[in-house]
Protein backbone atom coordinates (compact mmCIF):
# COMPACT_ATOMS: atom_id res chain seq x y z
CA UNK A 1 0.00 0.00 0.00
CA UNK A 2 0.95 3.48 -0.79
CA UNK A 3 1.65 6.12 2.31
CA UNK A 4 -0.45 8.92 2.22
CA UNK A 5 1.37 12.17 1.30
CA UNK A 6 1.37 14.00 4.86
CA UNK A 7 1.97 10.74 6.55
CA UNK A 8 5.60 10.62 4.90
CA UNK A 9 6.69 13.94 4.98
CA UNK A 10 4.88 15.73 8.44
CA UNK A 11 7.21 15.73 11.77
CA UNK A 12 6.98 12.93 14.46
CA UNK A 13 6.71 13.66 18.11
CA UNK A 14 10.29 12.27 19.85
CA UNK A 15 8.61 12.76 23.27
CA UNK A 16 7.71 16.58 23.31
CA UNK A 17 9.99 17.70 20.70
CA UNK A 18 9.11 17.24 16.88
CA UNK A 19 11.54 15.88 14.46
CA UNK A 20 11.52 14.69 10.80
CA UNK A 21 10.56 10.94 10.30
CA UNK A 22 13.76 9.59 10.16
CA UNK A 23 15.22 11.33 12.66
CA UNK A 24 12.43 10.03 15.19
CA UNK A 25 13.17 6.52 13.56
CA UNK A 26 17.19 6.94 14.66
CA UNK A 27 16.54 8.37 17.69
CA UNK A 28 13.77 5.72 19.12
CA UNK A 29 16.69 3.02 17.67
CA UNK A 30 19.29 4.61 19.78
CA UNK A 31 17.00 4.85 23.05
CA UNK A 32 16.48 1.12 22.93
CA UNK A 33 20.27 0.39 21.74
CA UNK A 34 20.78 1.82 25.34
CA UNK A 35 18.16 -0.15 27.10
CA UNK A 36 17.77 -3.18 25.60
CA UNK A 37 19.86 -5.22 28.53
CA UNK A 38 17.47 -3.53 31.35
CA UNK A 39 14.43 -3.67 29.20
CA UNK A 40 11.98 -5.39 31.79
CA UNK A 41 14.21 -3.67 34.59
CA UNK A 42 12.70 -0.10 32.68
CA UNK A 43 9.31 -1.66 32.54
CA UNK A 44 9.30 -2.59 35.75
CA UNK A 45 10.57 1.32 37.03
CA UNK A 46 7.52 2.77 34.49
CA UNK A 47 4.76 0.67 35.91
CA UNK A 48 6.25 -0.39 38.95
CA UNK A 49 6.16 -4.17 37.94
CA UNK A 50 2.90 -4.11 37.70
CA UNK A 51 3.52 -4.65 33.68
CA UNK A 52 3.94 -8.30 34.43
CA UNK A 53 0.49 -8.71 35.18
CA UNK A 54 -0.86 -6.70 32.41
CA UNK A 55 0.76 -8.81 30.14
CA UNK A 56 -0.52 -11.80 31.43
CA UNK A 57 -3.80 -10.60 31.21
CA UNK A 58 -3.14 -9.75 27.45
CA UNK A 59 -1.92 -13.37 26.82
CA UNK A 60 -4.52 -14.59 28.14
CA UNK A 61 -6.34 -11.89 25.70
CA UNK A 62 -5.12 -13.85 22.71
CA UNK A 63 -6.75 -17.05 23.56
CA UNK A 64 -3.85 -18.83 22.22
CA UNK A 65 -4.63 -21.85 19.86
CA UNK A 66 -2.02 -24.75 18.62
CA UNK A 67 -2.67 -24.47 14.88
CA UNK A 68 -2.13 -21.01 14.64
CA UNK A 69 0.54 -18.15 14.26
CA UNK A 70 1.64 -15.41 16.56
CA UNK A 71 3.39 -12.12 15.25
CA UNK A 72 4.40 -9.89 18.13
CA UNK A 73 6.00 -7.05 16.76
CA UNK A 74 8.05 -5.05 18.87
CA UNK A 75 9.00 -8.21 20.84
CA UNK A 76 12.59 -8.09 21.29
CA UNK A 77 12.63 -9.58 24.51
CA UNK A 78 10.47 -12.28 23.99
CA UNK A 79 8.35 -12.43 26.68
CA UNK A 80 4.88 -11.90 25.08
CA UNK A 81 5.89 -14.83 22.39
CA UNK A 82 7.30 -17.56 24.81
CA UNK A 83 3.97 -16.78 26.95
CA UNK A 84 1.92 -17.44 23.58
CA UNK A 85 3.72 -20.77 23.15
CA UNK A 86 3.63 -21.82 27.62
CA UNK A 87 0.05 -21.40 26.34
CA UNK A 88 -0.44 -23.74 23.99
CA UNK A 89 0.00 -20.94 20.71
CA UNK A 90 1.38 -22.50 17.30
CA UNK A 91 3.92 -20.85 15.77
CA UNK A 92 5.47 -17.87 17.41
CA UNK A 93 7.38 -15.08 15.20
CA UNK A 94 9.23 -12.21 17.45
CA UNK A 95 9.51 -8.75 14.59
CA UNK A 96 11.97 -5.76 15.97
CA UNK A 97 12.95 -3.42 14.58
CA UNK A 98 16.52 -3.07 16.66
CA UNK A 99 18.33 -6.09 16.11
CA UNK A 100 20.31 -5.15 19.80
CA UNK A 101 16.55 -6.19 21.13
CA UNK A 102 16.58 -8.75 19.31
CA UNK A 103 20.09 -10.55 20.03
CA UNK A 104 18.70 -9.68 23.93
CA UNK A 105 15.68 -12.00 23.46
CA UNK A 106 16.83 -14.63 21.37
CA UNK A 107 20.02 -15.08 24.02
CA UNK A 108 17.09 -15.16 26.70
CA UNK A 109 14.84 -17.73 25.53
CA UNK A 110 17.98 -19.64 24.59
CA UNK A 111 19.56 -19.54 28.42
CA UNK A 112 15.62 -20.99 29.73
CA UNK A 113 16.41 -23.84 27.29
CA UNK A 114 13.87 -22.82 24.38
CA UNK A 115 14.96 -24.17 20.77
CA UNK A 116 13.16 -23.52 17.87
CA UNK A 117 10.79 -21.27 18.63
CA UNK A 118 9.87 -18.28 18.80
CA UNK A 119 11.45 -17.27 15.46
CA UNK A 120 12.97 -13.85 15.68
CA UNK A 121 13.34 -11.40 12.91
CA UNK A 122 14.28 -7.84 12.37
CA UNK A 123 12.05 -5.35 10.36
CA UNK A 124 10.08 -2.09 11.02
CA UNK A 125 6.33 -2.37 12.35
CA UNK A 126 5.72 -0.04 9.01
CA UNK A 127 7.19 -2.59 6.18
CA UNK A 128 6.83 -5.99 7.97
CA UNK A 129 8.68 -8.51 6.36
CA UNK A 130 5.49 -10.82 6.66
CA UNK A 131 3.17 -11.94 3.37
CA UNK A 132 -0.27 -10.80 3.48
CA UNK A 133 -2.78 -12.58 5.36
CA UNK A 134 -0.45 -14.90 6.92
CA UNK A 135 -0.82 -15.02 10.71
CA UNK A 136 -3.87 -15.34 13.19
CA UNK A 137 -2.89 -13.08 16.05
CA UNK A 138 -1.00 -9.88 15.63
CA UNK A 139 0.45 -8.12 19.03
CA UNK A 140 2.32 -5.67 19.93
CA UNK A 141 3.30 -4.73 23.65
CA UNK A 142 4.80 -1.37 24.74
CA UNK A 143 6.15 -0.27 21.16
CA UNK A 144 3.44 1.33 19.64
CA UNK A 145 4.23 4.46 20.98
CA UNK A 146 7.66 4.70 19.42
CA UNK A 147 6.81 3.58 16.06
CA UNK A 148 7.75 5.90 13.62
CA UNK A 149 4.48 5.85 11.85
CA UNK A 150 1.66 4.31 13.57
CA UNK A 151 -1.35 4.73 10.63
CA UNK A 152 0.84 2.76 8.85
CA UNK A 153 1.62 0.11 10.99
CA UNK A 154 -1.70 -0.32 11.51
CA UNK A 155 -2.72 -1.32 8.04
CA UNK A 156 0.25 -3.25 7.82
CA UNK A 157 -1.29 -5.40 11.01
CA UNK A 158 -4.46 -5.46 8.69
CA UNK A 159 -2.36 -6.82 5.77
CA UNK A 160 -0.78 -9.37 7.90
CA UNK A 161 -3.91 -10.70 9.48
CA UNK A 162 -5.88 -13.46 8.31
CA UNK A 163 -9.71 -13.02 7.66
CA UNK A 164 -11.00 -12.90 11.10
CA UNK A 165 -7.36 -12.64 12.39
CA UNK A 166 -6.87 -11.14 15.87
CA UNK A 167 -5.39 -7.58 16.63
CA UNK A 168 -3.69 -6.89 20.41
CA UNK A 169 -2.47 -4.00 21.38
CA UNK A 170 -0.96 -3.58 25.14
CA UNK A 171 0.20 0.20 25.87
CA UNK A 172 0.61 2.84 28.15
CA UNK A 173 -2.20 5.23 27.93
CA UNK A 174 -4.42 8.03 29.05
CA UNK A 175 -5.40 7.82 32.39
CA UNK A 176 -9.29 7.66 33.36
CA UNK A 177 -8.88 9.05 37.40
CA UNK A 178 -8.09 12.72 37.26
CA UNK A 179 -7.20 12.59 40.66
CA UNK A 180 -4.38 10.69 40.55
CA UNK A 181 -2.40 12.46 37.45
CA UNK A 182 -0.40 15.51 39.91
CA UNK A 183 0.83 11.80 41.66
CA UNK A 184 1.69 10.10 38.51
CA UNK A 185 3.36 13.03 36.41
CA UNK A 186 5.21 13.71 39.46
CA UNK A 187 6.44 10.05 39.16
CA UNK A 188 6.79 10.17 35.36
CA UNK A 189 9.14 13.36 35.26
CA UNK A 190 10.70 13.49 38.68
CA UNK A 191 11.27 9.60 39.84
CA UNK A 192 11.81 7.87 36.58
CA UNK A 193 14.50 9.87 35.17
CA UNK A 194 16.21 9.94 38.74
CA UNK A 195 15.94 5.90 38.08
CA UNK A 196 17.03 5.66 34.90
CA UNK A 197 20.48 7.49 36.04
CA UNK A 198 20.66 5.48 38.87
CA UNK A 199 20.82 2.38 37.91
CA UNK A 200 21.22 2.53 33.84
CA UNK A 201 23.27 6.06 33.82
CA UNK A 202 20.96 7.10 31.08
CA UNK A 203 18.22 9.32 32.08
CA UNK A 204 17.67 11.07 28.82
CA UNK A 205 16.19 7.46 27.43
CA UNK A 206 13.78 7.03 30.68
CA UNK A 207 12.61 10.94 30.16
CA UNK A 208 11.48 9.81 26.38
CA UNK A 209 9.80 7.18 27.63
CA UNK A 210 7.24 9.05 29.87
CA UNK A 211 6.93 11.81 27.59
CA UNK A 212 5.96 9.22 24.64
CA UNK A 213 3.34 8.06 27.05
CA UNK A 214 1.87 11.68 27.25
CA UNK A 215 2.21 11.99 23.41
CA UNK A 216 0.39 8.91 22.68
CA UNK A 217 -3.26 9.11 21.34
CA UNK A 218 -5.81 8.59 23.85
CA UNK A 219 -7.78 5.35 24.22
CA UNK A 220 -10.69 6.47 22.09
CA UNK A 221 -8.34 7.97 19.33
CA UNK A 222 -6.30 5.19 19.21
CA UNK A 223 -9.16 2.81 18.68
CA UNK A 224 -10.94 5.36 16.07
CA UNK A 225 -7.14 4.93 14.12
CA UNK A 226 -7.28 1.13 14.23
CA UNK A 227 -10.92 1.64 13.02
CA UNK A 228 -9.42 4.08 10.16
CA UNK A 229 -6.82 1.07 9.37
CA UNK A 230 -9.55 -0.96 8.28
CA UNK A 231 -9.91 -3.55 11.00
CA UNK A 232 -13.33 -3.82 12.81
CA UNK A 233 -14.69 -4.53 16.35
CA UNK A 234 -12.89 -2.36 18.15
CA UNK A 235 -12.59 -2.72 21.55
CA UNK A 236 -10.08 -1.28 24.70
CA UNK A 237 -10.20 -2.43 28.36
CA UNK A 238 -8.19 0.15 30.89
CA UNK A 239 -5.52 -1.36 33.51
CA UNK A 240 -5.09 0.39 36.44
CA UNK A 241 -7.28 3.21 35.83
CA UNK A 242 -6.22 3.73 32.50
CA UNK A 243 -2.36 3.57 33.18
CA UNK A 244 -2.49 1.27 30.55
CA UNK A 245 -4.74 -0.31 28.03
CA UNK A 246 -5.63 -3.28 26.30
CA UNK A 247 -7.08 -2.73 22.46
CA UNK A 248 -8.34 -5.57 20.59
CA UNK A 249 -9.67 -5.46 16.91
CA UNK A 250 -10.64 -8.09 14.13
CA UNK A 251 -9.88 -8.26 10.58
CA UNK A 252 -13.19 -8.77 8.90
Amino acid sequence: MVPRMNETSRNRSFGYEEVPPEEHARRVRGVFESVASRYDLMNDLMSGGIHRLWKRSFIRRMQARPHETLLDVGGGTGDIATGWLRAGGGHAIVCDANPEMVSVGRDRALDRGILGEPIWIVGQAEHLPIPDSSVETYSIAFCMRNVTGIEAALREARRVLKPAGRFLCLEFSRLAIPALRPIYDAYSFGMLPFMGRLVANDAESYRYLAESIRRFPPQQEFAAMIADAGLAQVKWTNLTGGVAAIHSARRV
